[in-house]
């Protein structure tokens, strides 16, 4: 049944002289570009100002990527402050372990702070960079696969994914007695479930945002609610280790308090806020002009 597997890399470091060349930070930064650059797209066209996205990333970037590893650190603690933990490995970001969840708080926070100096509406921001985001997820999965992590119990069926003995400090998969990578097994291919769905998020919004005219924060709405829907059964898939509530994985319980969340200003949105925002021709509005919601 190996044969008929998914193969799974044996290397996710390559060194360039003294650099590593990490296929993790690797897929992390290819899906930042493809989203500012879809971003920046989607706003220009709904009538925003060229290069504001630009200018909002240089915020909201570092500050995702800071917010995804705070989340982690802080809903799976032990490996870096339980017993025999190392607190240092809590920098360790190349070693895997980011939190969507996180990485769009901080990230928006960010943004609002690089719209606020633009002086721009987030909300219109936020609707242009919702299929963007959705793309970065499933491109940074890759980064998973490369690691050789986020999988779901043993299965043997034809897409099952081949996953070695990994050693996180090395980069690279555990070699055996005779010299061949250490297989664990064949598992669900749980990143590959959520790449596809993240894809599958970013054409449903794009659509609907077309079809819609969708305003006010509910494109992103759309992304949220569309999105947690799939990491619900996905995460009921995994086997790695996760702090639980009441015998549920924690992100089980942080999606679907999301979810519903997202679900009620969606529509609540839709109410007070109907149609889409007039952002003029070729510039934003800025925040506090007549007519626009800050």
């Amino acid at each position: 049944m190996l044969l008929a597997a998914i193969p799974s890399p044996t290397q996710g470091v390559w060194h360039l002289g003294p650099v590593p060349i990490r296929a993790y930070a690797f897929c992390i930064i290819a899906g930042v570009l493809v989203a500012a650059w879809l971003t920046e797209r989607r706003y220009v066209r709904r009538g925003g100002r060229p290069g504001v996205v630009g200018q909002i990333a240089t915020w909201g970037v570092p500050l995702g990527i800071v917010g995804a590893r705070l989340y982690h650190v802080a809903t799976t603690w032990q490996p870096y402050f339980g017993p025999g933990g190392d607190p240092v490995k809590a920098l360790h970001i190349w070693e895997g372990g980011m939190g969507v969840w996180g990485a769009i708080a901080l990230g928006a926070l960010g943004a609002w702070i690089g719209a606020k100096r633009a002086g721009v509406a987030l909300p219109p921001l936020a609707d242009a960079a919702a299929p963007g985001i959705a793309l970065a997820q499933g491109i940074g999965r890759l980064g998973n696969w490369f690691n050789n992590e986020v999988y779901g119990a043993p299965t043997d069926l034809p897409w099952a994914l081949t996953i070695h003995e990994w050693d996180l400090r090395a980069g690279r998969a555990v070699v055996g007695a005779d010299g061949q990578p250490v297989v664990l097994g064949t598992f669900h291919p749980a990143f590959l479930y959520e790449l596809l769905w993240t894809f599958g998020v970013a054409a449903a919004v794009i659509w609907a945002d077309r079809r819609f005219r969708l305003g006010h924060g509910r494109a992103f709405g759309l992304y949220v609610v569309l999105y947690t829907l799939g990491r619900l059964w996905i995460e009921a898939l995994r086997i790695d280790a996760a702090n639980t509530v009441l015998g549920l994985r924690l992100n089980i319980w942080t999606s679907l308090l999301l979810g519903l969340g997202a679900a009620a200003l969606t529509l609540w949105s839709a109410r007070r806020h109907p149609g889409r925002e007039d952002l003029g021709s070729g510039s934003a509005p800025r925040v506090g002009e007549r007519g626009v919601q800050a």
